[in-house]
């Protein structure tokens, strides 16, 4: 199999992951207009333009922190079909007609679309995450939060002021509970076999 070609607009991702401002400020100046008069000429405004936006930028930064972008292709065909798709769902979602989402095929490249759908399988899988993990009591959440953030199971013990022990058994039994409510939704099989 050949080797994925990095496209050089991945320092959008890389600068993203990053927090780095000086990336974020090019990426409104350089391709947020675009999506904005875009979604201003199909049924929305500027307020939702900028929420289209803002929730993409959220996507791609938990996406890129995830290290599971790899830009192979132009960072502006990729952000704008992300907003549009994003954008045609919120309409299907508040109107009684359906929506189609046609893609002129002229407009995008093929590594733009497969990115899409990997990014929109992303954000399934993180949504059903986030939602099965809110379902866990106060104490799980935060020993999981601690152990996501700090690497050594004795330091969250000493933070948490608790035993080794009792967290190691804590963790592994909050981690099977959300295991098992995630393995248990609906959508689950679906978004597995993708």
């Amino acid at each position: 199999m050949a080797k994925i070609k990095i496209h050089s607009d991945q320092k959008y991702i890389e600068g993203l992951a990053a927090n780095n401002s000086a990336i974020i400020q090019e990426i409104y100046k350089k391709f947020v207009p675009k999506v904005v008069f875009y979604i201003r000429n199909n049924s929305g405004n500027q307020d939702q333009a900028q929420d289209v936006v803002q929730e993409i930028l959220i996507l791609l930064f938990n996406q890129a922190k995830a290290n599971t972008l790899q830009l192979t292709c132009p960072f502006d065909a990729y952000f704008f079909l992300l907003c549009k798709r994003k954008w045609l769902n919120e309409l299907k979602k508040t109107s009684n007609k359906g929506v189609t989402i046609q893609e002129d095929a002229g407009s995008i490249c093929e590594s733009a679309l497969e990115l899409v759908e990997q990014t929109e399988e992303f954000d399934e899988k993180q949504q059903l995450f986030d939602a099965m993990f809110q379902k866990l009591g106060d104490k799980c959440q935060e020993l999981l939060k601690l152990s996501f953030t700090i690497k050594s199971m004795e330091e969250v013990a000493e933070k948490l002021n608790v035993t080794y022990g009792y967290v190691r058994k804590k963790k592994s039994l909050c981690v099977g509970q959300l295991t098992q409510w995630i393995q248990e939704a609906k959508n689950f099989k679906s978004l597995k076999n993708n």
